[in-house]
């Protein structure tokens, strides 16, 4: 199962930003900010384990699957009733 994460910014980067904010520095310094910032979210990201990644990947691969049946089947609907409404091509 998956490990529970609070998706909110730390005290800490908030209280950078705003001071940053506060001092309208030059470019290089909100670019440094930014990187700054992009790295503390990069800290919070979670890894699935091996048996959560396989589960994900079997519930997407039977999701497109049964998508996949489903335009299938409507492909095959619409052709009959074409074929139905004008008739065979080329007869």
């Amino acid at each position: 199962m998956a490990r529970k994460v609070i998706d909110e910014p730390s005290e800490e980067i908030v209280a950078d930003a705003k001071r940053e904010r506060a001092a309208r520095r030059n470019p290089f310094a909100r670019i440094a900010l930014f990187i700054r910032q992009v790295i503390g979210e990069l800290k919070k990201v979670v890894t699935p384990t091996r048996k959560e990644l396989f589960t994900f990947t079997g519930v997407v691969l039977v999701f497109v699957v049964i998508m996949m049946a489903i335009v299938w089947g409507m492909d095959q609907v619409f052709s009959w009733l074409v074929i139905f409404v004008f008739g065979q091509p080329g007869v």
